[in-house]
């Protein structure tokens, strides 16, 4: 399988929902689905990496479906504020290369002072 961009990722997501008469739910509507899939995920890396195992009756997921659930959210929460996740992802980068190069201890033993 192909690796997709964000780009084609957001364009999969807009043609999904655009197939649909409800389209977009409001920001407010969006969040609270946000919180719910990262209220899921919580739940599945609780149970295969915390002190929490699954009830026998639960149905099985795993922390990669439930990463899926949040991204599926996050894109079209971006599509329909119309925010390029390409674009502000390079500017979070650069913002976290120059701001916490040196917050944690580096590999190639670098520091602050030079």
């Amino acid at each position: 399988m192909e690796e997709k961009t964000l780009a084609a990722m957001q364009k999969e997501v807009d043609t999904y929902i655009q197939q649909f008469k409800t389209g977009y739910f409001s920001p407010l509507a969006q969040m609270a689905r946000l919180t719910e899939e990262v209220g899921e995920l919580a739940r599945e890396v609780n149970h295969y990496y915390g002190e929490k195992p699954k009830k026998i009756e639960e149905e099985p997921k795993t922390v990669a479906e439930e990463l899926g659930d949040v991204l599926f959210v996050t894109l079209i929460m971006a599509n329909s504020m119309d925010i390029n996740l390409t674009k502000i992802f390079d500017q979070n980068m650069e913002k976290f290369n120059q701001r916490d190069r040196f917050r944690f201890e580096r590999k190639d033993g670098k520091g602050a002072n030079e």
